[in-house]
């Protein structure tokens, strides 16, 4: 995947509590195409990604049982 496009997007996250929730998220995240995870902690996730995703990026974490309280690209 080249990078050059892409850009690190943060996700608050509504409902994580666990490391099993954790893995969850990051399952769902890392099935996307062009997507890559930085980095999951419980309430955020850290994705490189088209900014084009953001509607796929918040039905995997839907999906997970999960809810996207705000996507942005970080600066």
């Amino acid at each position: 995947m080249e990078t050059s496009e892409f850009k690190v997007q943060v996700l608050a996250i509504d409902g994580m509590h666990c490391d099993a929730c954790v893995r969850r998220v990051t399952q769902a995240l890392g099935s996307l195409p062009g997507v890559r995870v930085e980095s999951v902690k419980i309430g955020e996730a850290r994705v490189l990604a088209e900014p084009a995703c953001d509607e796929e990026i918040r039905g995997a974490i839907a999906s997970a049982g999960f809810n996207v309280t705000d996507l942005h690209a970080s600066s």
